[in-house]
């Protein structure tokens, strides 16, 4: 399940808008990322092609089992690292910003230390 850490951000911001919105569209994740509706629509035909998302004849997108599976493994990685990284005294933009990094080039193995050492689990 590799994927780029470009793609990793797109399905991350898919999961949090698909949250807040009822539906999620090219638009508002050109708004939420603070990016072109033209970089916006490549990236959702290459997360489209690779089976990440579908998106409906009015523009809706879904994640697909396999977008939905990265989404919410990055979305855990970030949760995670940013909270354990405020606690430790970074401060929360900071932290934030080392967390979004960090969620796409950590192994599984040492997340998974780091989870069971943050949560006791």
């Amino acid at each position: 399940m590799h994927t780029t850490e470009s793609a990793e951000n797109y399905l991350e911001t898919i999961l949090i808008l698909s949250h807040r919105l009822p539906v999620v569209r090219s638009v508002d994740i050109a708004n939420e990322l603070g990016f072109k509706k033209s970089s916006v629509s490549i990236a959702m035909k290459n997360l489209r092609e690779n089976n990440h998302i579908t998106v409906t004849d009015a523009g809706f997108i879904y994640l697909t089992e396999s977008g939905k599976q990265i989404a919410e493994m990055i979305y855990e990685r970030h949760e995670l690292l940013s909270a354990w990284l405020a606690k430790l005294g970074v401060p929360e933009n900071i932290a934030v910003e080392d967390a979004c990094r960090i969620e796409h080039v950590i192994s599984a193995e040492s997340f998974q230390a780091i989870k069971k050492h943050v949560t006791g689990q």
